[in-house]
């Protein structure tokens, strides 16, 4: 079965930014799915893929656009250190999260702290950032009728919501 929209797709990788230092890659036996064509991999991977079968393997250089976007500068933010609870330690490079407007959790980076300031990124680490990609295909599936109503794969012994 070839990928293609509303497959379940289960895949190892490897991910660096050209450097050859791996940031990020699937655990050894314990393969990433997903379904395919529902924007749950960054798009430029998931259009590499399509088409692809099991036992596939592939290189993809992934561009900022296609990826994780590129820098929004007004994701960069002045926040009063009072915005935080007293006893948190805040340090630069220190990642954080906070609930948004709609109740969402997001990450976000604490680039610097200037006396009662602290200037925080809500940024993708990514963003900006060439991906390198090292895939294989471990399976193609169709999805389930479930699966489908969900928006997400279940795995194979399904999912408890």
């Amino acid at each position: 079965m070839k990928i293609a929209k509303d497959s379940v797709v289960s895949i190892e990788y490897r991910l660096h930014l050209g450097d050859g230092e791996v940031v990020d890659e699937s655990e050894p036996g314990d393969p990433l799915e997903y379904l395919h064509g529902h924007d749950e991999i960054v798009p430029g991977l998931e259009k590499a893929l399509e088409g692809k079968t099991k036992g596939e393997s592939l290189k993809v250089v992934v561009p900022p656009a296609d990826g994780y976007g590129e820098i929004d500068p007004d994701g960069v933010e002045e926040v009063p250190r009072s915005e935080f609870p007293a006893e948190m330690e805040i340090k630069p490079g220190a990642i954080l999260s906070a609930t948004d407007h709609e109740g969402d959790e997001v990450d976000f980076l604490v680039k610097e702290v200037k006396g009662d300031k602290v200037i925080v990124d809500f940024n993708h680490p990514f963003a900006g950032k060439t991906l390198h990609f090292e895939v294989k295909v471990h399976n193609v599936r169709a999805a389930t009728k479930e699966e489908l109503e969900h928006g997400h794969a279940h795995g194979e012994h399904g999912h408890d919501h």
